[in-house]
């Protein structure tokens, strides 16, 4: 349980921090004149990513199975932090939470955007699915595999129609 605790823990600072850029990021991106889309449905992602904390603990404590530490997934989770680290880092002051565009701009092409065109996505999908099987917590893993799916779905589809001359 205790490592449980500390991992839940770190995720948690995780993910306060990454808040704590993306608000930075976007005072920078507003004082440049970007302009939000999407707005309508970040509400769902915060309040999903923030059910996927919750499922985690409850998954972990109420079922009856052990949770050993999968020292496998936990080294892909690392990697995918790291992968996570990059992007954030190659788009700078742009990347956010958030669907952000300064009119006129270009998308980013360098780091992994040279390579893929929604690398972010393909971070978060790999996280939604491998942070739980660190404590084999199958039932998180797929439930918001499921629906991170179905999110991802309508935020491509808005980003792409931003980005529509992205080429």
């Amino acid at each position: 349980m205790g490592y449980f605790i500390v991992f839940i823990t770190l995720l948690i600072a995780l993910r306060l921090t990454e808040l704590y850029i993306s608000a930075r990021n976007e005072n920078w991106l507003l004082s440049q004149g970007a302009i939000e889309y999407g707005r309508g449905h970040y509400p769902f992602v915060v309040t999903m990513h923030t059910c996927f904390i919750i499922s985690l603990a409850a998954e972990y404590f109420f079922t009856d199975r052990p949770h050993p530490v999968s020292y496998i997934f936990l080294a892909l989770v690392a990697m995918v932090l790291l992968f996570k680290w990059w992007l954030m880092n190659s788009l700078g002051k742009y990347w956010n939470t958030r669907i952000y565009r300064i009119p006129g701009s270009v998308a980013v092409r360098k780091g992994p955007y040279k390579f893929i065109r929604h690398p972010n996505y393909v971070d978060v999908v790999c996280e939604i699915a491998m942070i739980p099987l660190v404590f084999h917590l199958y039932y998180t893993a797929i439930i918001f595999s499921v629906l991170n799916a179905i999110m991802l779905t309508v935020r491509i589809s808005k980003e792409n129609k931003v980005w529509a001359d992205w080429k």
